[in-house]
């Protein structure tokens, strides 16, 4: 059976050569079939997977996710109200199952957010966040221990 990406790839294909209603259609059967709401107009690098398919996966249309990220099921990666834009992924990122990436954030390549964080501001390259709101837990492979760590930083 298809996955989520492969659909979204031939939907973003499609909707990049201007075909008026097929990329409709995918992203539907990706609602349909995975319960996600992954929009042809994201960007999306190549290599990146969506864990078990893509459940619940949410992705706003202006997203920008780099190459060879890994986000887990049920994860959103979305606006925020009253703010413009969406979030940036850069390339290797990891967002652990139920994660959600809101606002016009950037998280930096090779980044780790833990699941069920909430990450509201930027995360630095090579940092690894969680809680609600996401707090540091590891800076440059160095483990924060007490205090929770610094928000986002």
């Amino acid at each position: 059976m298809l996955e989520a990406m492969e659909i979204f790839r031939l939907a973003s294909w499609l909707h990049r050569r201007r075909v008026p209603v097929a990329p409709r259609v995918c992203r539907k059967a990706i609602q349909v079939l995975y319960g996600a709401w992954i929009p042809a107009e994201a960007r999306i690098g190549e290599g990146t997977v969506l864990g078990y398919g893509g459940l619940g996966v949410v992705i706003h249309e202006e997203a920008r996710i780099g190459r060879h990220c890994f986000l887990s099921p049920q994860v959103t990666v979305g606006g925020r109200s009253g703010l413009a834009g969406a979030p940036v992924l850069e390339d290797g990122v990891v967002v652990g199952t139920g994660a959600k990436i809101l606002g016009p954030i950037r998280v930096g390549a090779g980044a780790k957010v833990g699941a069920g964080a909430v990450v509201l501001c930027d995360v630095a390259a090579g940092t690894t966040v969680a809680g609600v709101p996401a707090r540091v837990i590891r800076s440059r492979g160095r483990l924060l221990l007490g205090g929770g760590g610094s928000p986002c930083a």
